[in-house]
Parts: C-alpha cells; sequence; structure tokens
C-alpha cells in the first residue's frame, strides 16, 4: 500500500482509539464507585481496543505528517508525541490489567489509564487545533 494513502487513514481512524480510550476511563471510574466488576471488564475491553487502534492511528499519523505537502510546526510535532504518549499509555494499561484483584495491578492499569485519557485528550485537542485552527473552541 502507498504509505500515503495508508497516511490518508489517520482522520478516519482517530475516533476510535480517543472514544474507546475516554469509555474505558469513564467506565473504570463508574467501577470505582460502584464497585460493581461488570464496569471493570469493560472498563479493560475498551483499552485494548483502544489500544489497538492508536496504535494504527499513530503509524498512519506519521505518514500522513511526513506527506507532501504537510507543513511542518511546533504544533505538528506537539500533537505527533503526545499521540505517541497517549498510545503508550493505553498500550501499557491494556498490559497491565494482570489479575485487577492485587491492588498493585489494579493501580497499574488505573495509572497507565489515567495517563492515556489525560493524554489523548491533549493530543485530540491539538489536533483538532491544526484542523480547524487554534481558535476552533471560540465563539
Amino acid at each position: 500500500m502507498n504509505m500515503l494513502l495508508a497516511g490518508r487513514f489517520h482522520p478516519l481512524l482517530l475516533h476510535f482509539p480517543i472514544a474507546l480510550i475516554l469509555f474505558a476511563g469513564a467506565s473504570e471510574i463508574i467501577a470505582t464507585w460502584t464497585a460493581r466488576p461488570e464496569w471493570r471488564a469493560m472498563a479493560v475491553v475498551n483499552v485494548r481496543a483502544g489500544a489497538a487502534f492508536a496504535v494504527a492511528t499513530v503509524a498512519a499519523g506519521w505518514l500522513f505528517a511526513s506527506a507532501h505537502g504537510v507543513d511542518p510546526s511546533a504544533a505538528l510535532e506537539w500533537h505527533r508525541w503526545l499521540g505517541v504518549g497517549a498510545t503508550v499509555g493505553a498500550v501499557a494499561a491494556a498490559l497491565a490489567h494482570g489479575d485487577l484483584s492485587s491492588k498493585r495491578s489494579l493501580w497499574s492499569f488505573r495509572i497507565a489509564l489515567a495517563w492515556a485519557v489525560i493524554v489523548v485528550t491533549v493530543a485530540a485537542h491539538v489536533g483538532a487545533g491544526l484542523v480547524w485552527g487554534a481558535d476552533f473552541l471560540h465563539l
């Protein structure tokens, strides 16, 4: 597959890991509040899927950002590395779940998931600024 074509999948792919990782974070909060194991299971399933999509999204994004006609900027570099950081957090959470009855595993999962949620939110904001302009949230 042509590298530029693969890079053009970035805008299509990026919404999946954002939604999945944010939903995983919300599910973990609900699991903590309610002590219902099905919410933690939902968090684990969603962060696993989110991590897989995040890897594909980051790969496509790096290809897309290096394509002819894409202007390099400080915001683009921040977006790239924030995307990598969010992906690392999501993959770490996906791998850290282990036996979540262990306090150590549970806290490793929560910390990695919290990192992924925070960094994916910032990466998404910076990415939206690249597409829509820095003042896209101003009414």
